[in-house]
């Protein structure tokens, strides 16, 4: 039975595959659209058993287990759990090891974005209170420690070769990215190198989990499983710029956090760095604002957007995130051609477009 947190989040992954499919149309990429659709209706049986494995995780009276069932229960993307489905899909097929894995790696993220919240004094998260404004900061970690643990102990009981090592692997590598970013917080001039590797670190490493693990427990060998790596760790790079670009051009709505969240969290995103080395009558007003309590007054945020369309620097990250896309598609080409590669190139295509 589908349990009614299922059955919401799986309408909620429809409306998002919607929302992408009329980007696409306004932007004149009318086939794109229609292989979102097609896209859609090919993994909607397989995003259901995910739905309904993700509503089945133990829900208690503990403030971890309401902290971290207060995210869950927002929903999300599930890009990366897409990733395990369609990797797996690659391969023999996405089978019920798959699909723990799927969940695992949606448990990982969603541990990591408890604790950014924490960490970030976060009031919003997916356009709802963030857990620790509801159970407090230290229920809103324990709960990410706690959704950690499940997500090992089910790539544990998979049984998939290496799949754990990996995972813990993967982990350390994404706290040693955050440990990174923390020391570039509120640096001006943060080094370009040191960006992508916070972003390698923080983000594509767990896209490049999700895609070896659903190649792996759909059988596929150590040189496929390579190349969708390479491809997940493109397409997270990608997605970070996209999610960059979209802290300066993207509505409070869609994204669901206020603007120029990043600059007052003290992270220096790409375009952020791009206009500050072009315009240096920005750091001024970039300085004044990075790290700060409140949201900057509209005349710098009018300042800091126009210098960001003047410099070329929202155009030139959308430029970076569409050349990540064509690297990841570039190294599927190494795998046979089929449907789930297709869905793969539509995937990657989508997010260098999405606007939430």
């Amino acid at each position: 039975m589908v349990m009614p947190h299922a059955q919401a989040t799986a309408a909620a992954n429809d409306q998002l595959m919607s929302q992408l499919g009329r980007v696409c149309e306004r932007r004149g990429l009318p086939d794109l659209a229609q292989r979102l659709a097609a896209l859609q209706a090919w993994v909607s049986d397989d995003l259901r058993a995910l739905e309904g494995d993700m509503a089945a995780v133990e829900r208690g009276p503990r403030a971890v287990q309401k902290a971290a069932l207060h995210l869950l229960d927002l929903g999300g993307k599930h890009l990366r759990p897409m990733c395990v489905i369609l990797a797996s899909r690659v391969g023999t097929d996405f089978d019920d090891a798959a699909r723990q894995l799927a969940v695992a790696v949606e448990l990982v993220h969603t541990a990591t974005l408890l604790h950014d919240d924490v960490v970030d004094v976060g009031d919003l998260r997916r356009g709802a209170p963030a857990a620790r404004t509801i159970y407090g900061n230290a229920a809103s970690v324990f709960a990410g420690d706690w959704l950690l643990v499940q997500a090992l102990q089910r790539v544990r009981a998979t049984r998939v070769p290496g799949a754990l090592d990996r995972l813990l692997a993967i982990i350390d590598e994404m706290i040693l990215a955050e440990s990174l970013q923390l020391e570039q917080r509120g640096r001006l001039h943060a080094d370009a190198g040191d960006y992508f590797r916070v972003v390698e670190g923080k983000t594509a490493a767990l896209f490049r989990w999700a895609m070896w693990a659903g190649g792996r427990a759909a059988g596929l060998d150590e040189q496929a499983c390579a190349a969708l790596e390479t491809y997940g760790l493109h397409l997270g790079v990608a997605f970070q710029v996209v999610d960059d670009y979209l802290d300066f051009a993207g509505s409070a709505a869609a994204i669901g956090k206020g603007p120029l969240a990043d600059l007052r969290e003290g992270k220096m995103t790409y375009p952020l760095l791009l206009a500050l080395e072009r315009d240096p009558d920005l750091e001024p007003i970039v300085a004044a604002h990075a790290g700060g309590d409140h949201e900057p007054p509209d005349h710098a945020i009018a300042t800091i957007a126009a210098s960001l369309e003047r410099t070329g620097a929202l155009a030139d990250s959308r430029a970076l995130a569409l050349d990540r896309v064509d690297r990841g598609v570039t190294a599927l080409a190494a795998l046979p051609a089929g449907p789930a590669i297709d869905a793969l190139v539509t995937v990657a295509e989508a997010t260098a477009h999405r606007e939430k």
